[in-house]
């Protein structure tokens, strides 16, 4: 299981309104170069958000599904991953003090990507996070200065 957490120098509802924005999902995402919603109203349960990753001259076309939508402190996802399987990612938002503690935790839920998780996996998935994370703060930090009047 790959845990990983950030400070976000902004308040909850800002990371929410990030989260919340379904054509954002390529900003933060990591690896992810388009989104689009693709059923349902994000981030409401059961809705989907077709993405599409490149890796040089490869595309690939997935999606994700809002499995729990607790605003503005719990999103849970469903990543699929075609043959092999999907993932779990929840997102937890947390205030801490003027700021937010973003925690994501994803591990395999189905097919056979499970089969083939270890810990050298793990190491992946938690430098991906961190990389994932950078990019949430980025955008939620690049909205301009804390409604306080803090940069």
């Amino acid at each position: 299981m790959a845990v990983q957490h950030r400070l976000v120098h902004r308040p909850p509802a800002w990371v929410w309104d990030v989260l919340r924005d379904g054509s954002r999902y390529a900003d933060w995402v990591v690896g992810t170069k388009e989104s689009w919603e693709a059923g349902g109203h994000w981030p409401m349960e059961g809705a989907t958000i077709g993405y599409k990753v490149k890796v040089g001259p490869l595309t690939y076309e997935g999606r994700t599904v809002v499995r729990i939508c607790e605003p503005p402190e719990r999103l849970e996802l469903e990543a699929m991953a075609g043959k092999g399987g999907s993932a779990r990612i929840a997102i937890e938002i947390k205030p801490w003090g003027k700021d937010t503690l973003v925690i994501i935790d994803e591990h395999p839920l189905r097919g056979r990507n499970g089969s083939f998780h270890n810990a050298a996996i793990d190491v992946l998935v938690q430098l991906r996070h961190r990389s994932m994370l950078g990019r949430l703060a980025r955008a939620v930090e690049s909205k301009g200065a804390r409604p306080d009047g803090d940069s």
